[in-house]
């Protein structure tokens, strides 16, 4: 072999190393792309042992995994080229917000069938809550969904004992202290009341743990019924409970706008 074959050789397994260095991702953004979870829970996975790639346990960060390699979480493979799936879910009463329960009780993932993604719910409703709730293998867009700076609204109506008073209403709607710090502002409008009970709407933009249920009981008036109505523009019109639906691409696009993020190459 002559010396300007073996340079032409040498510049073809370059540019071969080069692709292939392309081609590679580390695996805590495949992760976080397939919707497994956020980048740092990845991150997490990872450390704790729990991901395999072609068989193998990874508990260093930084690995670099190419599109042939084999990714599992927990035993279950990642789907790393099945586009990201969008659903509305109209949870019921009695159900929780979580993909496994040690107390065998149902979850939001048993409600939903004939969808292989690997899905997970975009923040939680109580156990007695029923209402909106987005479930979606997006990983970046779920991160985004669930960070306070962006401010998703969220549309609730409650049917809470008594009748609330304007110094009530005043509270809610200017913040009550939970846990040492204070909620932030509330729309807050009385639908109707018969003295012994209210129905209130209430629109927040924060997600804290059992955060209406604990505003409600902060002003005197525990709630008795709870329904998330509304999920940033995502309504429960033409879904009972326990039913879903997949989300049509304007408002994917919509989550996408409201979050600030570029659509995916996949979806546009």
């Amino acid at each position: 072999m002559d010396k300007s074959s073996i340079r032409h050789s040498d510049r073809n397994d370059h540019a071969v190393k080069k692709d292939e260095k392309k081609e590679t991702q580390r695996l805590q953004k495949v992760l976080a792309h397939a919707g497994v979870a956020s980048r740092r829970a990845a991150e997490e996975l990872i450390r704790q042992g729990r991901v395999r790639v072609d068989g193998g346990i990874v508990t260093e960060l930084g690995m670099q995994v190419r599109p042939d390699q084999t990714i599992e979480v927990d035993g279950a493979s990642i789907h790393r080229d099945m586009p990201p799936v969008y659903i509305l879910l109209y949870k019921p009463r009695g159900v929780v917000t979580t993909s496994t329960d040690p107390q065998g009780r149902k979850t939001v993932l048993d409600l939903i069938s004939g969808v292989p993604n690997r899905i997970y719910p975009v923040g939680r409703l109580d156990y007695d809550t029923k209402g909106a709730l987005l479930l979606t293998d997006d990983g970046a867009l779920t991160h985004r969904l669930m960070h306070p700076s962006y401010e998703i609204e969220k549309v609730y109506r409650a049917t809470v004992a008594g009748d609330l008073s304007e110094r009530n209403l005043l509270q809610l709607t200017e913040g009550i202290e939970l846990d040492g710090k204070k909620t932030a502002p509330a729309v807050v409008n009385v639908i109707g009341t018969d003295g012994k009970t209210s129905v209130v709407e209430l629109i927040l933009h924060e997600g804290r743990n059992r955060q209406v249920r604990r505003m409600f009981e902060a002003v005197g008036h525990p709630v008795l019924d709870l329904t998330r109505t509304r999920y940033g523009h995502l309504s429960l019109t033409a879904l009972r409970p326990g039913s879903w639906r997949k989300l049509t691409d304007a408002e994917i696009r919509q989550l996408y706008r409201l979050c600030r993020l570029t659509m995916p190459q996949s979806l546009t």
